[in-house]
């Protein structure tokens, strides 16, 4: 009897271990409550001030938070501040209330001067990328320790989008001053997790801070960011368990994600571009006096126009990305209340491209280097467009680099052109004026045009959507079908994976993942 009732307390036991073990099948890192995200590309430095990579705002997203958030209908609220900004002096003058008992996740005040430090450090830091979305910030003053006031030298109608971004993130002081320019290998922010590891090309780790304001929005004790460039490696590792979410679901992948059964899919029409950026003139890096390439790339307006002719962006988004992308030729999204739905894309003239080469004396052809993120979507798109360039006379070779090596060729004059994508933000300004304005902290091209900055900076004043609309149109006439130093190609929709078991997330059209709030169910 004895032996009949231990059998049966085993089988009973052995039963309950593996639907324990069944019940926390699906996940990565149940055991520890861990969430395991797939990242395609690693981040570049994580420093707000100096950072630029989209994938970077994602892993920022949960340990710098910002002083205003923007939701899934790209709405702007308050998020370290305590309201949204008041205006005076005819826009001016911007008032910011903070939360109070705020602290970073060192511990230390999250304050009045802790702002007025951080954007100080985002105007001043050598080689910032925040200067020229501060730049009409002239002074920064502590009126208590609640409440910051913002002096401009012109009204600026992006101001609030701004500080919803990298620009309003502030950084502890004590760790900035502790580490200076070498800040992004130990950040420390607001937010519900801490950065505690970094393998470079391998994983970010996060845990959760014991400092945060609202702690219950943590509900995973980390999060695991893991860089796996290849789209079948992350999609292996999806169905296997090994992750958790699957950033950047390729379209040809989700539909058959959806057939199986085991995931929830979310997919959003980003604010992102994609665009192949065009060196006009800058040899010695970026922001540095204009100098003549001596190519006809970069010398001839015919050659690049006769580029954007050879591009069928139709057929790009039908091989490339199974329709499910869309395509554009503007910096703005449809998604953007800026949106100029009267627009027409160039449709592809391939005689009339190779007029136009012929004209600009290259009649027997033009060869090129084009750099592309070594991805395979990314190779996938180089070579779509090295494909119909060459029908209209365009010999390009393909340069495959990794992502963050790129940016800093890109910046430092090396690169030819590069097919790179931009995330998008939620007021044009980000998407287009540092881009494209003389000195702008991300024009790579080196292009500069007064007509084009007057257009921009009156944008940057005015207040009234349609006002401000109207001078984005006439600028992008200006520099999609005159200058061409970025030709754009298309929209990105944002489709990320994870299993049904995973409650409460939400997609917002910036393309970044939040899991504040989210749990498993």
């Amino acid at each position: 009897m004895r032996g009949k009732l231990m059998k049966g307390l085993c089988i009973t036991v052995g039963l309950l271990a593996v639907l324990a073990l069944l019940a926390g099948v699906g996940h990565a890192g149940s055991a520890k409550n861990t969430l395991v995200v797939a990242l395609n590309q690693d981040p570049d430095i994580l420093d707000p001030s100096l950072s630029r990579t989209y994938v970077g705002r994602i892993v920022y997203e949960h340990m710098c938070e910002k002083l205003y958030e923007i939701d899934e209908n790209l709405k702007i609220f308050p998020q370290l501040a305590a309201a949204l900004p008041t205006f005076a002096d005819g826009g001016k003058t911007v008032t910011i209330k903070l939360r109070s008992g705020v602290k970073f996740n060192d511990g230390t005040p999250m304050n009045a001067e802790a702002v007025r430090f951080s954007l100080d450090r985002h105007l001043t830091m050598k080689g910032s990328a925040r200067r020229s979305e501060l730049e009409l910030v002239t002074a920064i003053e502590v009126v208590d320790p609640l409440t910051v006031r913002l002096r401009l030298k012109a009204p600026f109608s992006p101001i609030l989008a701004t500080l919803a971004d990298r620009a309003g993130m502030p950084v502890s002081p004590a760790q900035a001053q502790k580490l200076g320019d070498k800040f992004g290998t130990a950040p420390i922010c607001v937010g519900p997790w801490t950065m505690v590891e970094r393998v470079p090309q391998d994983r970010i780790v996060l845990e959760k801070s014991k400092h945060y304001f609202d702690p219950s929005q943590a509900k995973f004790d980390r999060i695991v960011f893991r860089i796996i460039a290849d789209d079948n490696v992350r999609l292996a590792n999806l169905r296997s368990g090994d992750i958790d979410m699957m950033h950047l679901v390729a379209p040809t992948d989700a539909a058959s994600l959806k057939k199986e059964g085991r995931f929830d899919l979310s997919s959003v029409t980003g604010l992102h571009y994609l665009s192949i950026t065009i060196n006009l003139h800058n040899k010695n890096g970026k922001n540095t006096p204009p100098v003549d390439l001596g190519t006809p790339l970069a010398n001839d307006p015919r050659v690049r126009e006769a580029l954007d002719l050879s591009i069928d962006r139709e057929a790009l988004n039908q091989v490339a990305w199974d329709g499910q992308y869309t395509p554009g030729c503007t910096p703005i999204s449809p998604v953007s209340p800026f949106y100029d739905k009267g627009r027409k894309c160039p449709t592809r003239d391939v005689a009339k491209a190779k007029k136009l080469l012929a004209d600009a004396g290259l009649a027997g052809g033009y060869g090129f280097e084009l750099t592309i993120i070594n991805d395979p979507q990314q190779r996938r798109v180089g070579e779509i467009i090295q494909g119909m360039a060459k029908e209209a006379g365009f010999n390009i070779s393909l340069r495959p680099a990794e992502f963050a090596s790129a940016l800093k060729d890109d910046d430092d004059g090396n690169l030819r052109a590069f097919v790179v994508g931009w995330s998008g933000r939620v007021d044009p300004d980000g998407n287009i004026h540092q881009f494209h304005t003389c000195g702008g902290s991300l024009n790579t091209t080196g292009a500069c045009d007064k007509a084009v900055d007057d257009l921009l900076n009156k944008a940057r004043e005015v207040s009234d959507q349609a006002q401000r609309a109207a001078l984005y149109k006439e600028a992008i006439d200006k520099m999609v079908l005159e200058r061409r130093n970025l030709i754009y190609l298309y929209h990105q929709n944002y489709i990320v994976a994870y299993p049904k078991n995973l409650k409460n997330y939400k997609a917002v059209p910036d393309g970044l993942i939040r899991l504040k709030g989210a749990s498993w169910n």
